[in-house]
């Protein structure tokens, strides 16, 4: 009898072993994921990345339980081309995405794209956004179009709204006074309005709750959260318990009240049981827009800011988390960019790619811990409709010559009202060595030539593949964007 029981207890525990590995490998291939996206956020602009009295300890937290990366670059400085990159593993220009998309778009995102929501319904996740769409605002293009099961937020910049900088409504010969009230949507439809900048001060709380609560239903299940918040894109506004609580003013009270929430959302993991199996990325779609002065975010030391192919437009915070798979404390300081988020999250959950050619490359490698890898070598800085305007390869950077914003010199606006920042400004052709010269102040082609030439070599890869309007060239590989057929809002 006892041996029987024996048998009975060997026999159960490795069934309930045989379980437990078979449920493990099964998560392991199906880890949430938690795609956090920042709006004209600067390099410089949290504790964990050298804030000056701003406190962003949740986020920090994320970046010592896992991996901080220093050169990352978005896509394009600027919000609708870098959305859909990020979102389709492409550089913009491949899927016909440039620029920021205004109210009453008769373009979207095509529906021939695939997104990372899309991909993830291989495995059958649930998917929400929650916050800044901005890859079309008719109901063609909204999020539910694209993979989406959920969508909670406004469909474009929250400064597409007929208001002034001040909150009063915007005078007839301002372009806002053309501009509906902002929505806010759900889903497929509009359930509120942001009219005021008090109404502005409720949209991080928003969204945040949002998060929490899509977290909540979907705990049983994998999921794909992507929260797009809307600031610190101006307007900014915090709600009235985070004014006052940083010593750089409305801005920081903005950027930690966004970190307090996704300290929330941290929490609601951990209380739930979903923090180790669950992916954590937070990044910003570009650099800050610096004219906007004591209203605008920090780049950290790289030249120039949003809008620019330089630095500042460009590189900006990246941090992941995975807890138990990516060992905690890292720091990257190899090339990547939000076009690696797609494939990185395919070769982690094993999913297949879209079959349209990508740009992104995976960084699993890096996530394992080879801080050595170098799964991206080159990187194309394309801006305007379809403008190569830089190349790089390591940490070379060619810049070829073209009309540019420029913040340089120019004295920053305050309290919400913007400084200059002319267009059209004609930059030289230069090589820059981002080791020695992250602020590209030095050129150094003259000492170079073999450097330049292979670069050049690049440049004229990209122009075949992706075209180039600098020099009037067509890619051969360009995708169409979305149109509408009805053009009826």
């Amino acid at each position: 009898m006892m041996y029987l029981n024996k048998i009975k207890f060997v026999f159960i525990f490795c069934m309930i072993l045989m379980f437990s590995v078979g449920f493990s490998q099964n998560k392991e291939q199906t880890p949430n994921i938690v795609l956090v996206l920042m709006d004209d956020l600067g390099y410089g602009d949290l504790s964990c990345y050298g804030a000056l009295d701003i406190r962003t300890p949740n986020i920090d937290q994320i970046a010592l339980d896992g991996i901080r990366f220093t050169n990352y670059l978005t896509p394009q400085a600027v919000c609708s081309a870098s959305r859909a990159a990020l979102l389709t593993g492409c550089y913009a220009n491949r899927v016909g995405m440039a620029g920021a998309l205004g109210p009453r778009s008769e373009t979207g995102l095509a529906h021939s794209e695939v997104t990372i929501a899309e991909m993830m319904k291989q495995k059958n996740y649930a998917t929400a956004i929650i916050g800044k769409w901005h890859l079309g605002d008719n109901k063609a293009f909204l999020p539910l179009s694209q993979g989406f099961d959920e969508y909670l937020g406004i469909p474009y910049s929250n400064d597409m709204w007929p208001m002034d900088y001040d909150g009063s409504p915007a005078k007839p010969e301002n372009y806002k006074s053309k501009h509906p009230i902002l929505p806010l949507i759900k889903d497929n439809d509009k359930i509120a309005e942001i009219k005021t900048l008090e109404d502005q001060s409720t949209l991080t709380g928003i969204y945040t709750d949002a998060a929490i609560s899509f977290i909540k239903r979907n705990k049983n299940k994998p999921f794909f959260l992507y929260l797009a918040h809307s600031m610190p894109h101006v307007p900014i506004n915090a709600s009235k318990k985070f004014r006052g609580t940083s010593k750089q003013g409305l801005f920081g009270d903005v950027i930690q009240e966004i970190d307090d929430g996704i300290g929330r959302i941290m929490e609601t993991l951990k209380s739930n049981g979903l923090d180790k199996n669950t992916i954590v990325i937070f990044t910003s779609d570009n650099g800050p827009w610096l004219n906007y002065g004591n209203h605008a975010g920090n780049p950290g030391g790289f030249r120039e800011g949003k809008g620019t192919t330089y630095e500042g437009g460009h590189r900006v915070p990246f941090i992941v988390r995975w807890k138990g798979n990516i060992q905690s404390g890292q720091i990257c300081n190899q090339l990547v960019s939000a076009i690696d988020i797609m494939p990185s999250i395919a070769s982690i959950c094993k999913l297949e790619l879209p079959e349209n050619k990508i740009d992104g490359v995976s960084l699993l490698s890096i996530f394992k811990g080879d801080m050595n890898a170098t799964p991206r070598k080159n990187f194309l800085y394309y801006y305007r409709n379809n403008s190569l305007e830089a190349v790089r390869r390591d940490n070379w950077k060619l810049v070829f010559e073209h009309p540019s914003r420029s913040y340089l010199n120019q004295a920053p606006g305050k309290d919400g009202y913007p400084g200059n920042a002319p267009e059209n400004i004609m930059m030289p052709y230069a090589l820059y060595d981002l080791r020695r010269d992250p602020s590209e102040a030095y050129d150094v082609k003259n000492q170079n030539p073999l450097i330049v030439s292979e670069l050049n070599k690049l440049a004229e890869e990209a122009r075949k593949d992706l075209g180039d309007d600098i020099q009037n060239r067509k890619g051969e590989h360009v995708r169409p964007v979305g149109k509408l057929t009805n053009k009826i809002n």
